[in-house]
């Protein structure tokens, strides 16, 4: 984890709220659903950069700074940090909002970071094989 930013970095890629199937025996949300909701965000901004399909091939780790509940409003923001000829790396960071309640009675932790870590992206054609693309001249 390197980022002590107080704000998030990048783009907005994706709001949402987890479910009580999400969690685990303790009541917190899963750490495969936040890597999960991470995947599908920076997906949707690889497959916009690079013109059509891709998947993705690496994540790096990933170390929970705190945990995420029902109710919650997850965030994920994405900024690319590089751009090959058939990948992209997307750095992407989840920052929470509390459920309301929580919110009344701590502004100070209001909205904080969960976790971040960088996908790898690969340009696949309709056979599933890896292709070029245009890199974008402003990402």
């Amino acid at each position: 984890m390197t980022n002590q930013n107080v704000y998030p970095e990048g783009e907005l890629l994706l709001r949402t709220s987890p479910m009580p199937s999400d969690t685990n025996s303790n009541g917190d949300i899963f750490g495969g659903w936040i890597m999960s909701q991470m995947d599908i965000a920076g997906g949707m901004m690889a497959i916009e950069i690079t013109g059509g399909r891709a998947v993705t091939i690496a994540v790096d780790a990933m170390k929970f700074i705190k945990p995420v509940k029902v109710g919650d409003i997850v965030c994920c923001y994405g900024k690319v940090t590089r751009i090959g000829t058939t990948s992209i790396a997307i750095r992407l960071e989840v920052w929470v909002k509390p459920g309301f309640r929580e919110i009344a009675l701590d502004r100070e932790n209001a909205f904080f970071m969960v976790t971040e870590a960088s996908y790898t992206y690969v340009a696949i054609d309709k056979d599933g094989r890896k292709r070029q693309f245009p890199k974008p001249e402003k990402c």
